[in-house]
């Protein structure tokens, strides 16, 4: 099985970003939603005051004034040319997409590309709030094992170190920069 990241990995993109502009377009009063995840931003990154999950859900606040779930769906429509041509050519029945985008922004596109498998952050489509930890780093690896717990990587995909966790226990690993592939660096390549 292979294992791949999602945001710049299979898609071109960050796609909670490119969705938050998306409804920002459908929706223009949301516009104003901006100074929230910019104050968000500043307290996570500047000021390092909470979590990861506690700023991204501070920034899915806006999720309450949206159908988040047909905004999803149609943003799909729109934005399924993103995904990226190196994945299409190499697409497999068992691979598992794992990223910490929210797993309802995901799976419309999942459906689309027919990945049956999906590891993401379990994020209320209403109310922007988490249930569980952001799927982001060693958590990857943990919900990874909860879902197949005799699960064995052949290949992983990213375009950050951030995955060093599911990096070290893929039997290859590879690094994606735009349509381009090459070996995870020397030190975090797997045994």
């Amino acid at each position: 099985m292979n294992a791949y990241d999602f945001d710049k990995t299979i898609y071109k993109n960050d796609s909670t970003a490119d969705f938050y502009f998306f409804c920002i377009k459908k929706h223009p009063a949301l516009f104003f939603t901006l100074f929230n995840t910019l104050f968000c931003a500043i307290r996570y990154y500047i000021f390092k005051s909470g979590s990861k999950t506690q700023f991204k859900q501070g920034m899915y606040s806006f999720f309450k004034k949206i159908d988040a779930e047909s905004l999803a769906e149609e943003f799909w429509e729109k934005h399924i040319g993103g995904i990226k041509k190196f994945y299409l050519k190499q697409q497999r029945e068992d691979d598992v997409i794992i990223s910490a985008s929210p797993e309802f922004l995901l799976s419309p596109v999942c459906h689309k590309l027919k990945i049956k498998n999906l590891i993401a952050s379990k994020v209320d489509p209403k109310t922007g709030h988490y249930t569980g930890e952001n799927c982001h780093g060693k958590e990857k690896v943990r919900r990874f094992y909860e879902r197949f717990p005799e699960g064995r990587i052949d290949r992983f995909y990213s375009d950050s170190h951030s995955d060093d966790p599911l990096a070290e226990i893929a039997k290859e690993s590879f690094m994606v920069k735009g349509e381009s592939l090459s070996k995870w660096n020397e030190g975090h390549q797997c045994k």
